[in-house]
């Protein structure tokens, strides 16, 4: 009985040949954009995590318990060079840098300004750190180099200093000492975000060490994954390692960056309300096209029921019909979706700008869409889903149909 049902079903689609392809040219039309869609948003989303994170604080750091929520100077890690060398012996990972920070009073010889000033080890940190590529002026530190300092475009203008000047900083010491230095401009860096660009410098760390009196300490191990996948394998891996002791904190991205996540999320919302409008004006094509199918059989059904087939038996056809076709949409906009999301995800996809954009800030030029299964079937059964519940008032409207009226129609 199945067989017969599902072998009506299927014939009674291709009465009408072309209204059944445009309602599944519809369907594939719009799972192939949604496949597509959501690989490339999944893509996106890692390559903007990736790049905010590469930017500066990587993708985990070990720290001082204390020093995400209070960053203060004692809240330090002792033997941070060597805790980090450690780190790339022993997981096998070269992109680990050990930093230290602190606040200082940074004068020229026309004004001053009060910035965060970065210790950093010249020879790793472009592993973890996008900024040293983007210095537009002179160069960055030289690792044996001590009284050296790179600094902001926009704290250079408001310094008003150029490459070759020299500046004075004061601050206090890792054991509340004076702490003072020399240093001569050897770099200005252009990051695109102003507010690093006004309040942040680097020096080398042994000559941050030197000044501020941290006695071998830093303040961040500093861990670039490959990738963003890779970040909870690390992070366990590293969290087994007897050299971490209990006194370290691991963060992950999310604890470093939050308001990252709440981006996404946001950003993901607004996509889907997009989707949801796609996912709606297919319904109503399906709708519209079994409502059709329906009124144009009305005779046909009221014989069939006066015969004595019974309305459920009718109803079980309609969404059947309805089955075949979300079906068919279905695997072939899986299909379509999955050979161009493929073919972009080895080719990478570009917009107009995006090339001067990504050499400006040091960034990769290119969004690859990420395959995923959700990605390959969460939009699509979606669709599916709503043609069914679409083709539910068609198929109910037989339940109301009397079979002596029904053949009196014309």
């Amino acid at each position: 009985m199945i067989n017969v049902t599902l072998r009506m079903a299927w014939r009674n689609l291709w009465r009408h040949g072309r209204r059944t392809w445009l309602t599944i040219g519809a369907m594939i039309f719009s799972n192939t954009l949604l496949v597509f869609s959501m690989s490339l948003q999944f893509g996106s989303y890692d390559m903007m995590i990736d790049n905010t994170l590469q930017a500066f604080s990587g993708h985990i750091q070990l720290q001082h318990p204390r020093y995400l929520d209070d960053p203060k100077m004692r809240y330090a890690l002792p033997g941070a060079v060597a805790t980090a060398q450690r780190l790339r012996d022993e997981i096998g990972l070269s992109s680990i840098s050990a930093r230290a920070a602190g606040f200082a009073l940074v004068s020229s010889n026309d004004r001053s300004y009060g910035l965060q000033i970065i210790g950093v080890d010249a020879d790793h940190e472009p592993l973890v750190s996008t900024l040293p590529g983007l210095v537009r002026q002179g160069r960055y530190l030289a690792p044996a180099a001590s009284a050296e300092i790179v600094i902001g475009s926009v704290l250079a203008r408001n310094l008003k200093v150029d490459i070759g000047d020299e500046l004075t900083f004061l601050g206090s010491g890792y054991d509340d000492s004076f702490a003072a230095g020399l240093v001569r401009i050897v770099g200005i860096f252009e990051s695109g975000f102003p507010e690093l660009d006004r309040y942040m410098a680097q020096i080398n760390l042994g000559y941050f060490q030197d000044i501020f009196a941290m006695q071998g300490h830093g303040h961040a191990i500093v861990i670039r994954a490959r990738h963003i996948e890779d970040v909870d394998r690390l992070n366990q891996r590293i969290s087994n390692l007897e050299s971490v002791g209990d006194d370290v904190a691991i963060r992950d991205w999310d604890a470093l960056q939050p308001g990252l996540k709440q981006a996404i999320q946001a950003d993901m919302t607004s996509a889907w309300f997009m989707y949801l409008v796609l996912i709606v004006l297919v319904a109503f094509s399906v709708l519209n096209t079994q409502l059709m199918s329906v009124l144009e059989r009305t005779r046909e059904f009221g014989t069939m029921m006066a015969l004595g087939l019974k309305p459920s038996r009718l109803s079980r056809l309609v969404l059947l019909e309805t089955g075949l076709m979300a079906g068919v949409g279905l695997i072939m906009g899986i299909v379509a979706g999955a050979l161009i999301t493929w073919y972009f995800s080895e080719a990478g996809f570009s917009y107009p700008g995006m090339e001067e954009m990504a050499v400006k800030f040091n960034l990769p030029d290119r969004m690859y869409p990420a395959i995923s299964a959700i990605s390959l079937t969460l939009g699509p059964g979606v669709v599916a889903l709503g043609s069914l519940l679409a083709a539910i008032y068609p198929a109910t409207r037989l339940y109301l149909l009397l079979p002596i009226e029904a053949m009196r129609a014309a």
